[in-house]
């Protein structure tokens, strides 16, 4: 695997605040009640990491089809289609209850990352591409997992 440059490192740990502060807000109460009374109640718990997550999966939408601009033909169609799906699926599967919702982020970021292979082997994206979101994955999915136990 080749080395992360260190801004995309950086900057994709830092977005992982959201992810991890959630988590530890749901098992430290001291850090929730801070949180809530600092933030407000919505910047604790799942809370923050479903409406994060939404944001994330959309964003990454807008990753991929940048992407499918490097694309010529076929493949940029399929590139341009398969980029919106992020998105679709955090519009469509986040509402419902908490444990519902980040179960199915869980499923949108797994998928996610299947796309991220996909448009790696088309040689799409930077070669440190898949060191980066298989990182950034598992830490999101194991957040997220707090959630739903």
């Amino acid at each position: 695997m080749t080395p992360i440059p260190r801004a995309p490192l950086l900057l994709g740990l830092a977005g992982l605040i959201p992810f991890v502060w959630g988590a530890l807000t749901l098992f430290v109460d001291p850090l929730a009640q801070f949180g809530a009374s600092t933030f407000g109640p919505r910047f604790v718990g799942p809370y923050v990491q479903l409406f994060y997550g939404s944001v994330i999966l959309s964003f990454m939408s807008g990753v991929l089809w940048g992407f499918a601009t490097k694309a010529h033909g076929t493949q940029a169609a399929t590139g341009y289609a398969l980029s919106t799906l992020p998105a679709l699926w955090a519009f469509f599967m986040t509402g419902g209850g908490p444990v519902s919702a980040a179960t199915n982020l869980i499923f949108g970021f797994v998928g996610l990352l299947m796309l991220d292979f996909a448009f790696s082997r088309w040689g799409l994206t930077p070669r440190w591409w898949m060191s980066l979101r298989l990182l950034l994955t598992a830490i999101v999915v194991a957040c997220l997992g707090a959630t739903v136990i």
